[in-house]
């Protein structure tokens, strides 16, 4: 029953289904193991023979409800709750590759998984090889070979507000017989379904707009299940026997990736979600759909008013007739592109910090897409560990200010943002 349910309906009735007496929202689960009678039963929990709990480390019936609201929400078939984003992203790239494997991704991508693909990755024998998202699809085939793991994109990337050209990536990693996994938070499931588009791999910061209310750490990893391991040599650890599992063979498997992260990277690494923030997370699920409504909204007629003052050098928002985003934005993301935009002042960054440090109602904050509106230097914070050249290829120069667009009433945000203004 719920494929067939509009993705509104998925918030608030996926992933938890009560039984007569039970509760109706899940309970938080809050402990560590579970208790069996039965030997055998326990045994085959661990040889991946049965499903159920033994150890939170691993999984947990709260984090379960969430996983498989938000799976259902991307049309995937499996969900990982992660303790954040960044633990998503990590535990991906540690499932798929080995030292001397190299991955292709955008260098439009948020700080943290731009340093953690060109600097901590490296360190460890995997190499990245970046490429601009507006680059030709053949330049950027160029940099796939033999050890190339997968290909790495943002929906709607942060803090530039580039919109993912879907059609030109899914068509290299088809190509190349290779996993194309992208990073959907800014987007959500309600704005776009990477899975639909051609991506294998969903993963989300659930820190953002899924929660919605910076109550609750957490990411997620989707798998859409929709990718041949069978045979594929560039992915030998799914097609030969994990001996540490009893020769398990992940490409056998419903859902090879999710079962494998699970089996081995969740199980040494146990940077799993809490219950606790899984549960909260469950419920700001509940109104994502009309939160992202109400975003979307906002930033369209935020984004206008920005472009029009005349101390506001550029908008990049793909809601704009002339932003270069917004033919793509139109096709892949037809109800909007979320409530973040960036812009530049006129000035530098002594003036972006006089501008946000004269903000009333829109505070500074190191966190972008939740229901109140907030502002971001990223040259200096989140993007601050980036070299000059870096926050080049990032498409971030020094006037650029983040601006994440809340569910308040946009002419309280507008007479924020005019106010603040007028002290540059």
């Amino acid at each position: 029953m719920m494929s067939n349910l509009q993705r509104d309906t998925l918030c608030v009735q996926a992933g938890y289904t009560p039984k007569t007496g039970e509760s109706r929202i899940p309970q938080i689960c809050q402990s560590t193991t579970f208790f069996y009678g039965d030997t055998q039963q326990m045994a085959d929990l661990f040889d991946l023979k049965a499903e159920g709990f033994f150890y939170t480390r691993l999984a947990n019936p709260t984090v379960e409800a969430l996983e498989k609201r938000v799976a259902a929400l991307e049309g995937g078939a499996y969900g990982i709750g992660c303790a954040s984003g960044m633990s998503a992203i990590l535990l991906t790239a540690m499932t798929l590759c080995r030292a001397g494997d190299n991955i292709v991704c955008a260098s439009e991508v948020y700080g943290g998984t731009f340093n953690l693909f060109g600097t901590t990755l490296p360190k460890l024998g995997v190499e990245c090889r970046m490429f601009d998202v507006d680059d030709p699809k053949e330049k950027i085939a160029s940099l796939v070979d033999d050890k190339t793991r997968f290909i790495y994109a943002e929906t709607v990337a942060n803090p530039v507000v580039a919109v993912l050209d879907f059609e030109k990536l899914s068509t290299i990693a088809k190509e190349n017989k290779l996993l194309f996994i992208v990073d959907n938070t800014l987007a959500t499931p309600i704005l776009c379904r990477p899975g639909e588009l051609g991506a294998n791999i969903v993963i989300h910061s659930t820190s953002k707009y899924i929660d919605g209310h910076a109550a609750a750490l957490g990411g997620m990893i989707v798998d859409i299940a929709n990718f041949d391991y069978k045979g594929n040599a560039r992915y030998p650890d799914f097609n030969t026997p994990d001996e540490s599992y009893h020769g398990l063979v992940y490409a056998d498997e419903k859902v090879p990736f999710g079962t494998k992260c699970r089996a081995q990277m969740i199980r040494d690494t146990g940077a799993i979600m809490s219950p606790q923030n899984a549960f909260l997370t469950y419920l700001g699920c509940d109104t994502l759909a009309l939160r992202m409504e109400r975003h979307c909204s906002n930033a369209k007629k935020v984004a206008a008013f920005l472009n029009s003052h005349p101390k506001i050098e550029w908008v990049r928002h793909p809601s704009l007739e002339h932003d270069r985003y917004h033919a793509l934005a139109e096709k892949y993301l037809p109800m909007g592109t979320g409530g973040m935009m960036s812009f530049g002042i006129r000035g530098d960054a002594h003036d972006c910090a006089r501008f946000m440090e004269h903000l009333k109602l829109i505070t500074q904050e190191t966190h972008v897409a939740d229901v109140r509106s907030c502002v971001l230097h990223p040259a200096s914070t989140t993007h601050r560990q980036l070299s000059d050249e870096d926050l080049k290829k990032a498409g971030i120069p020094a006037n650029l200010v983040r601006l994440s667009v809340g569910i308040e009433n946009p002419d309280d945000i507008i007479a924020d943002l005019t106010q603040a203004l007028a002290e540059v």
